[in-house]
């Protein structure tokens, strides 16, 4: 089974229209997905039909580099 490891991006405000989850890596070998940035309905419709399981990560909340989370 395949498994697609995601995460909501960081620099994202309320109300954008941009994709809002990011694919950070897919493991296993019967799927292959070509975008970085992906809207929900489109992940929940690529797992309907292959099967995968997907992996929400955890986010460290302030989207500093260092992953602090500290402002």
């Amino acid at each position: 089974m395949s498994k697609i490891f995601v995460r909501e991006r960081r620099k994202i405000e309320e109300g954008e229209k941009k994709p809002r989850l990011r694919i950070v890596g897919v493991s296993g070998n019967d799927i292959k997905l070509y975008a970085k940035h992906i809207r929900k309905v489109e992940l929940d419709i690529i797992v309907k039909e292959s099967g995968a399981q997907v992996v929400f990560l955890p986010t460290h909340g302030s989207g500093n580099k260092d992953g602090s989370g500290k402002a």
